[in-house]
Protein backbone atom coordinates (compact mmCIF):
# COMPACT_ATOMS: atom_id res chain seq x y z
CA UNK A 1 0.00 0.00 0.00
CA UNK A 2 3.09 2.37 0.87
CA UNK A 3 4.61 1.84 -2.45
CA UNK A 4 1.13 2.27 -4.07
CA UNK A 5 1.04 6.07 -2.81
CA UNK A 6 4.69 6.93 -2.88
CA UNK A 7 5.06 10.31 -2.25
CA UNK A 8 1.60 11.68 -2.66
CA UNK A 9 0.84 11.30 1.07
CA UNK A 10 3.22 10.96 3.95
CA UNK A 11 2.59 7.99 5.94
CA UNK A 12 3.21 8.44 9.78
CA UNK A 13 2.51 5.09 11.65
CA UNK A 14 1.55 1.81 10.44
CA UNK A 15 -0.35 -0.84 12.87
CA UNK A 16 -1.70 -4.30 12.25
CA UNK A 17 -4.50 -4.65 15.19
CA UNK A 18 -6.99 -2.57 17.00
CA UNK A 19 -4.92 -2.22 19.84
CA UNK A 20 -1.85 -0.75 18.60
CA UNK A 21 -3.91 0.98 15.59
CA UNK A 22 -5.73 3.24 18.55
CA UNK A 23 -2.19 3.84 20.14
CA UNK A 24 -0.60 4.77 16.63
CA UNK A 25 -3.11 6.91 16.29
CA UNK A 26 -3.72 8.87 19.36
CA UNK A 27 0.23 9.33 19.43
CA UNK A 28 0.29 10.76 16.08
CA UNK A 29 -2.28 12.74 15.50
CA UNK A 30 -2.38 12.47 12.35
CA UNK A 31 -4.69 14.07 10.08
CA UNK A 32 -6.58 11.07 8.18
CA UNK A 33 -6.56 7.18 8.99
CA UNK A 34 -6.67 4.95 5.74
CA UNK A 35 -8.71 2.31 8.13
CA UNK A 36 -9.02 -1.72 7.39
CA UNK A 37 -12.40 -2.38 7.75
CA UNK A 38 -11.47 -6.15 8.86
CA UNK A 39 -8.73 -4.89 11.28
CA UNK A 40 -8.15 -8.11 13.90
CA UNK A 41 -9.03 -7.35 17.04
CA UNK A 42 -12.36 -5.97 16.49
CA UNK A 43 -12.75 -4.35 13.41
CA UNK A 44 -12.06 -0.67 11.57
CA UNK A 45 -15.43 -0.07 13.62
CA UNK A 46 -13.37 -0.79 17.29
CA UNK A 47 -10.87 2.06 15.99
CA UNK A 48 -13.52 4.53 14.86
CA UNK A 49 -15.46 3.83 18.44
CA UNK A 50 -12.51 4.27 20.51
CA UNK A 51 -10.72 7.23 18.82
CA UNK A 52 -13.31 9.27 17.51
CA UNK A 53 -14.78 9.44 21.02
CA UNK A 54 -11.48 11.52 22.26
CA UNK A 55 -10.41 13.02 18.80
CA UNK A 56 -13.36 13.90 16.84
CA UNK A 57 -11.23 15.83 14.29
CA UNK A 58 -9.60 13.14 13.26
CA UNK A 59 -10.77 11.77 9.81
CA UNK A 60 -11.22 8.07 8.67
CA UNK A 61 -11.29 6.69 5.24
CA UNK A 62 -12.19 2.80 4.94
CA UNK A 63 -10.48 0.49 2.95
CA UNK A 64 -11.89 -3.14 2.68
CA UNK A 65 -11.70 -5.88 0.20
CA UNK A 66 -15.84 -6.04 1.25
CA UNK A 67 -18.16 -4.69 -0.41
CA UNK A 68 -21.31 -5.58 1.51
CA UNK A 69 -23.58 -2.97 2.33
CA UNK A 70 -23.66 -4.47 6.26
CA UNK A 71 -19.76 -2.83 5.94
CA UNK A 72 -20.02 0.11 4.37
CA UNK A 73 -23.25 1.27 6.67
CA UNK A 74 -21.13 0.21 10.04
CA UNK A 75 -18.06 1.82 9.18
CA UNK A 76 -20.12 5.28 7.88
CA UNK A 77 -22.37 4.95 10.93
CA UNK A 78 -19.44 4.82 13.26
CA UNK A 79 -17.83 7.77 11.80
CA UNK A 80 -15.66 7.22 8.93
CA UNK A 81 -16.12 9.85 5.79
CA UNK A 82 -15.31 7.16 3.09
CA UNK A 83 -15.19 3.57 1.97
CA UNK A 84 -13.12 2.43 -1.09
CA UNK A 85 -12.42 -1.16 -1.69
CA UNK A 86 -9.06 -2.62 -2.36
CA UNK A 87 -9.53 -3.00 -5.96
CA UNK A 88 -8.80 1.06 -6.05
CA UNK A 89 -5.52 1.82 -7.78
CA UNK A 90 -2.82 3.78 -5.98
CA UNK A 91 -4.04 7.14 -7.47
CA UNK A 92 -7.08 6.94 -6.81
CA UNK A 93 -6.82 5.94 -3.51
CA UNK A 94 -4.31 9.08 -3.14
CA UNK A 95 -6.97 11.42 -4.18
CA UNK A 96 -9.63 9.85 -1.95
CA UNK A 97 -7.24 9.90 0.91
CA UNK A 98 -6.55 13.88 0.05
CA UNK A 99 -10.62 14.80 -0.59
CA UNK A 100 -11.41 12.69 2.89
CA UNK A 101 -8.35 15.36 4.54
CA UNK A 102 -10.23 17.83 2.63
CA UNK A 103 -13.61 17.12 4.16
CA UNK A 104 -14.92 15.47 1.26
CA UNK A 105 -16.80 12.25 1.63
CA UNK A 106 -15.62 9.73 -0.84
CA UNK A 107 -16.95 6.11 -1.80
CA UNK A 108 -16.34 3.57 -4.05
CA UNK A 109 -19.21 4.37 -7.01
CA UNK A 110 -21.12 0.86 -6.59
CA UNK A 111 -20.65 1.62 -2.42
CA UNK A 112 -22.22 5.42 -2.52
CA UNK A 113 -25.89 3.86 -3.39
CA UNK A 114 -25.59 1.57 -0.15
CA UNK A 115 -24.78 4.62 1.71
CA UNK A 116 -27.56 6.78 0.12
CA UNK A 117 -30.00 3.90 0.41
CA UNK A 118 -29.70 3.14 4.51
CA UNK A 119 -29.41 6.71 4.90
CA UNK A 120 -33.12 8.01 3.08
CA UNK A 121 -35.83 8.02 4.76
CA UNK A 122 -37.69 5.99 2.34
CA UNK A 123 -35.18 2.51 2.28
CA UNK A 124 -33.33 2.83 6.07
CA UNK A 125 -32.59 -0.50 7.59
CA UNK A 126 -33.80 -0.19 10.57
CA UNK A 127 -31.29 0.30 13.25
CA UNK A 128 -30.96 -2.58 15.29
CA UNK A 129 -28.97 -1.86 18.75
CA UNK A 130 -28.70 -5.48 19.58
CA UNK A 131 -26.59 -6.21 15.94
CA UNK A 132 -24.91 -2.73 16.64
CA UNK A 133 -23.47 -4.23 20.32
CA UNK A 134 -21.46 -6.55 17.93
CA UNK A 135 -18.01 -5.96 16.57
CA UNK A 136 -17.46 -6.67 13.06
CA UNK A 137 -15.83 -9.77 13.67
CA UNK A 138 -18.72 -11.16 15.88
CA UNK A 139 -20.91 -10.20 13.33
CA UNK A 140 -18.56 -12.68 11.09
CA UNK A 141 -18.84 -15.41 13.20
CA UNK A 142 -22.47 -15.01 14.06
CA UNK A 143 -23.07 -14.95 10.54
CA UNK A 144 -20.96 -18.20 9.84
CA UNK A 145 -22.41 -20.16 12.20
CA UNK A 146 -25.88 -19.22 11.64
CA UNK A 147 -25.25 -20.70 8.40
CA UNK A 148 -24.17 -23.89 9.85
CA UNK A 149 -20.63 -23.68 9.60
CA UNK A 150 -18.69 -25.81 12.46
CA UNK A 151 -16.34 -23.75 14.62
CA UNK A 152 -13.08 -25.37 12.53
CA UNK A 153 -14.76 -24.08 9.46
CA UNK A 154 -15.47 -20.62 10.65
CA UNK A 155 -12.15 -20.60 11.46
CA UNK A 156 -10.64 -21.61 8.77
CA UNK A 157 -12.96 -19.19 6.66
CA UNK A 158 -11.52 -16.19 9.16
CA UNK A 159 -7.98 -17.18 9.68
CA UNK A 160 -8.35 -17.56 13.61
CA UNK A 161 -7.62 -20.27 16.11
CA UNK A 162 -10.61 -22.62 16.94
CA UNK A 163 -10.20 -20.82 20.07
CA UNK A 164 -10.77 -17.52 18.90
CA UNK A 165 -13.92 -18.81 17.26
CA UNK A 166 -15.44 -20.07 20.69
CA UNK A 167 -14.65 -16.83 22.47
CA UNK A 168 -16.59 -14.50 19.82
CA UNK A 169 -19.49 -16.88 19.89
CA UNK A 170 -19.34 -16.90 23.87
CA UNK A 171 -19.27 -13.09 23.35
CA UNK A 172 -22.26 -12.99 21.08
CA UNK A 173 -23.98 -15.15 22.82
CA UNK A 174 -23.99 -13.24 25.82
CA UNK A 175 -24.54 -9.95 24.15
CA UNK A 176 -27.34 -11.20 22.49
CA UNK A 177 -29.08 -13.22 25.61
CA UNK A 178 -28.77 -16.04 23.83
CA UNK A 179 -28.30 -20.17 25.08
CA UNK A 180 -27.17 -21.47 22.26
CA UNK A 181 -26.24 -22.06 18.71
CA UNK A 182 -29.70 -22.95 17.67
CA UNK A 183 -31.22 -19.91 18.77
CA UNK A 184 -28.29 -17.69 17.50
CA UNK A 185 -29.18 -19.14 13.83
CA UNK A 186 -32.85 -18.14 14.21
CA UNK A 187 -31.82 -14.73 15.42
CA UNK A 188 -29.69 -13.97 12.59
CA UNK A 189 -32.35 -15.64 10.27
CA UNK A 190 -34.96 -13.39 11.27
CA UNK A 191 -32.80 -10.48 10.77
CA UNK A 192 -32.13 -11.78 7.39
CA UNK A 193 -28.03 -11.78 8.05
CA UNK A 194 -27.50 -15.34 6.42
Amino acid sequence: MRGELGDAVEVIGEAGDVDSAVRVIVEHQPDLVLLDVHLPGGGGVEVLRRVLAKHPEIRFLALSVSDAAEDVIGVVRGGARGYVTKTISGKELANAIVRVADGDAVFSPRLAGFVLDAFSATDAPPMDPELDRLTQREREVLRLIARGYAYKEVAKELFISVKTVETHVSSVLRKLQLSNRHELSRWATARKLV
